[in-house]
């Protein structure tokens, strides 16, 4: 059984999975609007991962016995001045999340939940390659500047990511 505390901290951080999910989308549609469809089409899939990682901490509450109460979702920002800025902020919001995922963690070892630490593990090590990424991304789009060959070679990269669920258990 998943106590009171640690049901209510993850019920916060389903929450802040969806918002990310929801500012990830916004971003993919101002890079639509700029015609980098490879940005877009990068910041969809951050979109699809994220909506997986909300699913995977609501069904681990309900697989211990708890319940989610959903909240509204608050808005997000919908204009940028440029990629290095979107790159940025992603980098910011990756740390605030890597901030969270750090809380949760605390909270279970806190009140000895071994398994709800053991399964925040998996977050741990998620939000290294999520901060990695966001990272070198942007130090590439800041290597780019003002060349528009360059932003469109990483363009054309960023259009080859396809969405894998490594939410999921190998069967």
């Amino acid at each position: 059984m998943i106590t009171e505390r640690m049901q209510k901290a993850i019920e916060e951080q389903v929450n802040a999975e969806i918002w990310s999910a929801y500012l990830y989308l916004s971003m993919s549609a101002w890079f639509q609007r700029q015609n980098l469809l490879g940005f877009a089409n990068w910041m969809k899939i951050q979109w699809q991962e994220e909506i997986t990682h909300a699913i995977k901490f609501f069904d681990y509450v309900h697989e211990r016995g708890g319940q989610i109460f959903l909240k509204p979702i608050a808005g997000v920002p919908t204009d940028w001045k440029s990629t290095a800025e979107i790159f940025a902020e992603t980098l910011k919001h990756e740390n605030h999340v890597t901030s969270l995922i750090n809380n949760l963690c605390n909270i279970a070892v806190e009140g000895k939940d071994h398994a709800t630490n053991n399964m925040l593990q998996w977050f741990v090590a998620e939000q290294v390659e999520e901060e990695a990424n966001a990272e070198q991304i942007l130090v590439q789009v800041k290597m780019i500047g003002d060349n528009g060959y360059g932003m469109l070679m990483l363009d054309r990269e960023l259009a080859t990511r396809v969405f894998v669920d490594s939410t999921q258990k190998a069967v």
